[in-house]
């Protein structure tokens, strides 16, 4: 009869564990939300398998806390309610660490520093931010991204259209029917290169963010255990080799230009 009773209450306390609860246990599959559409850090090779410096700084995570990976794709906009539900366990997808996110989930230290670029048309007189401020400016961005956040709070004369995927504002740019699109410094640059007949790239940031991995609130634990990580592999050169495979271009020009590259 102990024994049964013993049983049930394992049970319960069991049952009552909130989501995500085993996410701290040795050998636990690490489930790590990304949206596998932004390359060159979250995207698929030609076999559709998880590729880019964010995989592989997951997959050099999952092996520095001894757990097997599971990487879930999902839309941008999905990824902190999935954290907050327990779903996935971490959210490793380029996300910038806000004040405003910080109010539903809890950030690891930074992994990468970048920032707010311009992509513009080939013939446009735009050349910094502040151009953007005239009345009627049509802005492209990315939904649920800090560029529509701040394009809301900052410029409220402007028509913005937000899309949910990149290469849907860089569409706008290049048939003129955005003035601009506001993203981040690498995808801005990289933008750039592939439409260099239609588009001019402003690419020294006017906001500078920094991205870091996204942790349910409260688990100090993991926390604690991904920010080792993270300056661990700092000294070991890791992010260094990272930006030498998949951004090995991109350093050198931005570097040349007197910008800091992102990874550092």
């Amino acid at each position: 009869m102990h024994r049964h009773f013993a049983l049930a209450a394992l049970l319960f306390l069991v049952g009552c564990q909130k989501p995500g609860a085993s996410a701290n246990q040795a050998g636990a599959p690490l489930r790590i939300g990304m949206e596998l559409t932004y390359p060159p850090f979250e995207m698929q090779d030609s076999s559709g398998n998880p590729d880019g410096a964010g995989v592989k700084l997951a997959e050099a995570l999952a092996a520095d806390l001894g757990r097997p990976l599971k990487i879930v794709p999902m839309e941008f906009s999905g990824l902190i309610p999935a954290l907050k539900s327990g779903s996935i366990d971490l959210i490793l997808s380029s996300m910038t660490a806000t004040d405003e996110r910080r109010k539903s989930i809890d950030f690891s230290d930074p992994y990468a520093f970048t920032g707010l670029s311009l992509l513009v048309g080939k013939n446009s007189s735009i050349q910094s931010v502040e151009d953007l401020k005239k009345p009627g400016t049509r802005l492209a961005v990315k939904a649920s991204t800090t560029a529509e956040t701040w394009a809301a709070a900052n410029l409220p004369d402007a028509k913005r259209t937000a899309f949910t995927e990149e290469p849907a504002c860089v569409m706008e740019v290049t048939q003129g029917r955005a003035d601009a699109f506001i993203y981040d410094q690498l995808s801005i640059y990289r933008y750039n290169k592939t439409n260099p007949e239609t588009t001019r790239a402003l690419l020294k940031p006017f906001i500078e963010e920094s991205w870091a991995l996204g942790i349910g609130k409260g688990n100090d634990a993991l926390k604690t255990q991904v920010n080792t990580f993270i300056e661990k592999f700092r000294k070991d050169g890791g992010f260094e080799k990272l930006g030498s495979r998949y951004l090995a271009d991109e350093k050198k020009f931005l570097e040349s230009q007197g910008i800091p590259f992102i990874l550092r």
